[in-house]
C-alpha cells in the first residue's frame, strides 16, 4: 500500500462548517448506510489510484513503441503526480464550497474521462498534457474523502471505514501498474491504458451508486487569504519544512526505482519478458506491513531514530540493488520499499503532530512536497539511467537519502541543543 495515498484526504480544512444535530446519527456498523459508504470509499480509492499509476507498469513499452529515452516516457508517470500535487489545495477549498461528494464524484468521472482518451493520444506531448490534466483531476478524492468519513461516519466505526479506504488506494495503487503493464505486454500500451480506464470507469460508477448523501456537511465561503496565511505558518514552521523535505526526498526514491526498474529487467544481464517485469509492483505489498511497522518502530526509537533506520534500510537496499544477481537486486528492491514506506509513514504522522492548527493545510503542503518528489524523481532518475544505467538512478536515491540524513542529522542536533539550553536555563 501507499501511505502517501491514505494521508492524501487529510488536506481537507480542519474546521469544515459542519453541523452534527444533537443526536448522533452518523452512520454505524450494521447499518445499510455504513456499508454503502464503505464501498463507495474503497471503489473510489480504486478508480483513483489505478488511473495515478497506470502508466508507470508500462514505459519500457511506451520507449520501444514511440522511440523515447526513459526520461522522456517516464513524464507520462511524473506528469499525473505533479498535477495531483497542483491540485491539491484547490480541490480541498472546493469541497468546503460545493461539498465533498460533489468534489469526489466529479474528481473521479473526469478522470475516467481523461483516462478514456489517452489510448487515442498521438503522441508524447499529448500524453503528457492529458496526465497533467488526470492528475489535476484526481486531487478531489484524497483532498475529501477522509473529511466525508469524518463528517458521516461514527467516530466508533471512523478507523476500519478509512482502513477499508486505504486498502482501496493500496489495491488500486498496485493493480493499476499490474492491469496495464501485463495488458500492455500482451496488447501494447494503448491496450494497457484502455483496460486501466475501463477499471476506473467502473469503480467510479461504483462509487456514484452507492455513496450514501451527505447529512453533516454545511458550506462554508472559501476564504483564500485565511488559507494563504495558514499556508505561510507552516512554510515559516522550521520543523514542517524538514518533514516536508523528507517526504520529497523519499518520494523521489521510490519515483527514480519505480520507473525504471522496469527497463533494467528486460534488459542485460537479466532479460525477463516484459509481462515478468511488469509484475515487479507486486513487491509494492511490502509496504503494507512496514507502513504498520512504522508506527511501532517510532514508539520504540522516537521518530528520528525511525528515521535514521528507514534511511539506512533504503540506503542499503539502493546498493544491494547495484549488483548483477537477480535475487539480490530483487531483495534490493524489497528494502528500497520497505525503507521508503516506513520513513514516509513516520514523516506524514510527524506532520499532523506537529502542527497545531491548520493541520489540514500543513497535510496538504506535506502531500504537495511528496508528490513534486515522486515527479522530480522519477523523471531525474530515469535520464540517469538513460545516460549511465542502473548505477546512475541507483545514485539518484542515494544522494536523496544522503540529503535525508542530513535534514535528520541537523534536527537532531537542534533537539540536543534545545535539550542543553533548557537545562541551563
Amino acid at each position: 500500500m501507499q501511505p502517501a495515498d491514505t494521508r492524501a484526504s487529510a488536506t481537507v480544512p480542519d474546521a469544515p462548517a459542519t453541523a452534527m444535530p444533537a443526536a448522533d446519527d452518523r452512520h454505524r456498523p450494521g447499518q445499510r448506510a455504513f456499508r454503502r459508504a464503505n464501498l463507495a470509499l474503497f471503489a473510489a480509492g480504486v478508480a483513483t489510484f489505478v488511473l495515478l499509476y497506470s502508466t508507470q507498469g508500462l514505459l519500457p513499452i511506451l520507449s520501444a513503441d514511440l522511440d523515447l529515452t526513459p526520461g522522456q516516457a517516464s513524464w507520462t508517470a511524473s506528469a499525473a503526480t505533479l498535477g495531483l500535487a497542483i491540485g491539491l489545495l484547490p480541490a480541498s477549498a472546493l469541497s468546503d464550497r460545493y461539498g465533498r461528494t460533489a468534489v469526489m464524484t466529479a474528481s473521479t468521472l473526469a478522470a475516467t474521462a481523461f483516462a478514456l482518451a489517452l489510448p487515442f493520444a498521438p503522441d508524447l506531448t499529448t500524453l503528457v498534457v492529458l496526465r497533467v490534466l488526470q492528475g489535476a483531476a484526481l486531487a478531489g478524492l484524497p483532498a475529501t474523502a477522509m473529511a466525508y468519513l469524518a463528517e458521516e461516519i461514527h467516530p466508533s466505526a471512523l478507523a476500519s471505514a478509512m482502513g477499508l479506504y486505504v486498502a482501496g488506494n493500496s489495491i488500486g495503487g498496485m493493480g493499476g501498474r499490474l492491469l496495464s503493464g501485463w495488458t500492455a505486454a500482451a496488447l501494447g500500451w494503448r491496450w494497457g491504458l484502455a483496460a486501466s480506464a475501463a477499471l476506473a470507469l467502473l469503480a467510479a460508477l461504483a462509487f456514484r451508486l452507492l455513496i450514501p448523501t451527505a447529512r453533516h456537511f454545511t458550506p462554508a465561503p472559501v476564504d483564500a487569504r485565511a488559507l494563504a496565511r495558514t499556508v505561510g505558518r507552516h512554510l515559516r514552521n522550521p520543523l514542517l519544512v524538514r518533514l516536508y523535505a523528507l517526504g520529497l526526498l523519499f518520494m523521489a526514491v521510490f519515483g527514480a526505482v519505480y520507473n525504471t526498474v522496469g527497463y533494467r529487467l528486460i534488459a542485460a544481464p537479466f532479460h525477463l519478458p516484459e509481462s515478468v517485469a511488469a509484475s515487479i509492483f507486486v513487491v509494492y505489498l511490502v509496504g503494507t506491513g512496514t507502513s504498520a511497522a512504522a508506527g511501532r518502530l517510532s514508539d520504540r526509537l522516537g521518530r528520528r531514530g525511525a528515521l535514521y533506520v528507514s534511511i539506512g534500510v533504503t540506503a542499503a537496499g539502493l546498493l544491494l540493488s547495484l549488483t548483477e544477481s537477480l535475487a539480490c537486486a530483487l531483495l534490493g528492491l524489497v528494502l528500497i520499499t520497505a525503507g521508503f514506506f516506513a520513513g514516509h509513514a513516520t514523516a506524514s504522522a510527524a506532520v499532523g503532530r506537529t502542527a497545531t492548527e491548520g493541520r489540514a493545510q500543513a497535510s496538504a503542503l506535506y502531500l504537495i512536497a511528496y508528490y513534486l518528489g515522486n515527479s522530480l524523481g522519477g523523471t531525474v532518475g530515469a535520464d540517469a539511467y538513460h545516460a549511465t544505467g542502473w548505477p546512475g538512478a541507483a545514485t539518484v536515491g542515494l544522494a536523496a537519502m544522503a540529503l535525508a540524513a542530513a535534514v535528520t542529522l541537523y534536527a537532531t542536533h537542534q533537539a540536543h541543543a534545545a535539550r542543553r539550553a533548557i537545562a541551563d536555563a
